[in-house]
Order: structure tokens, then sequence, then C-alpha cells
């Protein structure tokens, strides 16, 4: 019985590290380069995502993140159409 236990748990674990790895080698479908301009300053990013607008939405959000020093104007600067925007 503890044998058969120790067969499911090792079977279950390798079943959950291979899913792990399917689901994150299937996001990177597509990468965008993202250059934001707020307040007179300009930062770009790259950011991958399983589609073009969740990759372009990722990069802008990690520049705004550090271009902005409020929430407010972290929401502002999400909103603030991109300087430059490459996605492949």
């Amino acid at each position: 019985m503890a044998t058969q236990n120790k067969v499911l748990a090792i079977v279950g674990t390798l079943a959950f590290v291979g899913y792990l790895l399917y689901s994150t080698m299937s996001l990177d479908v597509f990468s965008c380069d993202v250059c934001i301009e707020f307040k007179g300053n300009t930062l770009c990013r790259t950011a991958s995502g399983a589609t073009r607008e969740e990759a372009q939405r990722t990069a802008t959000d990690v520049a705004c993140a550090l271009l902005a020093s409020t929430r407010t104007g972290g929401m502002a600067c999400s909103r603030t159409p991109p300087k430059s925007l490459d996605c492949r």
C-alpha cells in the first residue's frame, strides 16, 4: 500500500511539472518592445504573451510602473499611446 502511494505521488509530481513546462512555453507566442513617454521621461520594456495585446499591455504596465510614482499616475501612464511599438 505504501509503495502504491509513493508511485502515485511520483506520477502526480511528474504530471504537474510537465504541465507547468508546457503552459510556460506556450505563453511566449508574441513579444512586444514598447517605449512609453510619460511626464518627460521615456522608458522601453519588452514582454511576451499569448496574444499581441497581452504582450503589449504587459510591457506597457512594466514601463509605467517604473515611470509613474503614484497609482493614479500609473493608470494615466498606461492609457498613454506608446512612443514606439514593435511586436513579433
